[in-house]
């Protein structure tokens, strides 16, 4: 004889669901929205009302104060950008200008909130300096100017020329490599102070004188007497990618950093400009929602104000006007986007989707 197989109880009504029903909780409760976790500096930077921001001494374009002590600059604009999404008001923040050799002591020692003074983003820096680098907000590399009479078309045309070079910096050290790489000579004149290094070269102390290529465009365009008397040589000698930077430690601050950034390039993509972002916030299309605080929680999981980055676009702009007023033509430096343009417009500007 077959043994007589036991029957199993029946389920109880809704049983069988249980599963499924669990699942299904767990997933909304995974795809719920999740404030972001206090940060000790992020919280106090809000208590304190303000963001200190430390910038370079004076670079064309980058960060330059006037007679007044009004700062104009990229680099002073990021920080705007983040006091208006921070605060709604992007005159919350405080300017502090910082050497090559002051600015990594201000920002660990807490005297400054973060560094936006064309800083180049490099391993040594993320890992031994301590710093947490946020996107790139503008693609360099290193050049060198010399008189037009000196009738240099190539960097590597410069052996046993006098080169002006700030210390401190990653200028320093692709100096030396460039030459020792070309087997050429050269003989540094290391002056620190921004303004006596450009006395000194125009005065002829130096045959060359080198840093990023855009800070020359800056130096030339505004301090040289004739400017077309000097040429920027078209070799680029390294790669600079210049980038705000926080210290390790605190993630909320960090992340703030990095959606700023991502904010104001995502604006441009999507066509959200200072003039016309008002006028869009009836928009159907759910990114421009979602960018205006109409819809959506990224306010909630930065932990900052729903409209946080309506408020940065409305009162600084996006990328490309940042661009265009400080960096670009309707400045006196006049550079083209090249590789800081939009990555649909064939440039490397690209941020991930806001949502």
């Amino acid at each position: 004889m077959f043994a007589q197989t036991k029957k199993r109880a029946a389920p109880a009504p809704g049983a069988r669901c249980l599963p499924a029903m669990m699942a299904l909780a767990a997933l909304l409760l995974a795809s719920a929205p999740v404030p972001a976790q206090a940060g000790q500096l992020f919280d106090a930077i809000k208590q304190r009302g303000s963001i200190r921001c430390g910038v370079s001494t004076g670079v064309s374009g980058f960060s330059t104060p006037d007679s007044t002590g009004s700062w104009s600059g990229i680099d002073t604009d990021i920080c705007r950008a983040l006091a208006a999404g921070l605060f709604g008001d992007k005159s919350k923040v405080t300017f502090t200008a910082l050497s090559p050799q002051q600015r990594f002591t201000a920002l660990q020692s807490g005297e400054v909130d973060l560094l936006s003074r064309n800083t180049t983003w490099s391993l040594s820096r993320d890992t031994a300096v301590g710093l947490n680098f946020g996107p790139i907000t503008f693609y360099d590399g290193q050049a060198f100017m010399v008189p037009k009479s000196l009738g240099v078309t190539s960097a590597t045309e410069l052996d046993g020329a006098t080169v002006c070079v700030q210390p401190g910096t990653t200028t320093e050290q692709n100096l030396t490599d460039f030459f020792r790489r070309h087997q050429i000579s050269f003989e540094p004149v290391v002056i620190e102070a921004f303004d006596e290094i450009n006395a000194a070269f125009f005065a002829g102390r130096c045959d060359a004188y080198t840093t990023d290529a855009s800070g020359l465009a800056g130096v030339r365009a505004t301090l040289a007497t004739n400017p077309d008397d000097y040429v920027i040589l078209p070799d680029l000698v390294s790669q600079e990618p210049l980038a705000p930077a926080v210290v390790h430690g605190d993630d909320q601050w960090f992340d703030y950093l990095k959606w700023t950034v991502f904010a104001l390039i995502q604006a441009e993509q999507l066509g959200l400009t200072s003039d016309n972002i008002d006028k869009r916030l009836d928009d159907p299309d759910p990114n421009v929602q979602r960018f205006v605080g109409v819809s959506g929680d990224t306010g909630q999981m930065l932990g900052v104000d729903a409209k946080w980055s309506y408020n940065i676009v409305k009162q600084v702009g996006n990328y490309g006007e940042l661009f265009e007023r400080n960096l670009g033509q309707g400045s006196p430096l006049k550079l083209e986007r090249g590789l800081n343009a939009l990555w649909t417009e064939g440039g490397l500007m690209y941020a991930p989707p806001i949502r």
